[in-house]
């Protein structure tokens, strides 16, 4: 998984089980993957990289994201190489499923991305209030994914989606046994969807 997938927003490393509490609330009733993920041609988010890895003065680039066609086959390409598609069940790339319904704490799910790698990922929360540049999102939705790197070594990558608006951040961890190694953060700068 790596930042250019952002776009897509379906790949990337992955995020820790002891992330902060997360102020949650109840997912709105009758709540779809495709509300939390606006897919259509002309919509553009722009991420700011604020990743701890990163020396303080390289902090800060920032990476457009914009949807430019639809495929035959009713995927949405963007300028990241991306490709996404939403149905009545899931959000998903080509290879992985990003976000599945019931839009519920622990809902879990798989994504076979080769022989040799198995993503698993599940709802870590519903409801939360996320600060961005961007502004204030409510009611936002936390996927947390997990790719075993080794015996004792997981990559994790936690995308939170607020509805009608897409991906706000993004952060990916390495955890080797017990210790938790931040290593990409992008946030919401601004963003562009509906003709918004």
């Amino acid at each position: 998984m790596r930042l250019r997938s952002l776009a897509a927003v379906s790949v990337i490393a992955l995020a820790c089980a002891r992330a902060p509490a997360p102020r949650t609330a109840r997912p709105t009733p009758g709540a779809v993957p495709a509300d939390y993920f606006p897919l259509a041609v002309g919509n553009e988010w722009i991420y700011r990289d604020e990743s701890p890895a990163l020396p303080p003065e390289r902090r800060g680039n920032e990476r457009t994201v914009r949807i430019v066609e639809r495929t035959a086959d009713g995927y949405f390409k963007d300028t990241e190489r991306g490709e996404l598609r939403s149905d009545t069940a899931c959000l998903h790339d080509r290879t992985r499923r990003l976000l599945c319904g019931p839009i519920a704490t622990g809902t879990r799910w798989t994504s076979i991305v080769s022989a040799s790698s198995t993503e698993r990922y599940e709802i870590a929360a519903v409801g939360e209030a996320v600060s961005t540049p961007a502004g204030v999102f409510e009611g936002c939705v936390r996927v947390r994914a997990h790719n075993r790197a080794g015996r004792d070594a997981d990559n994790v990558l936690e995308i939170t989606y607020a509805p009608g608006v897409g991906p706000v951040k993004l952060e990916t961890f390495s955890v080797v046994g017990s210790a938790v190694t931040p290593q990409v953060r992008a946030v919401l700068r601004a963003y562009r969807v509906g003709g918004k």
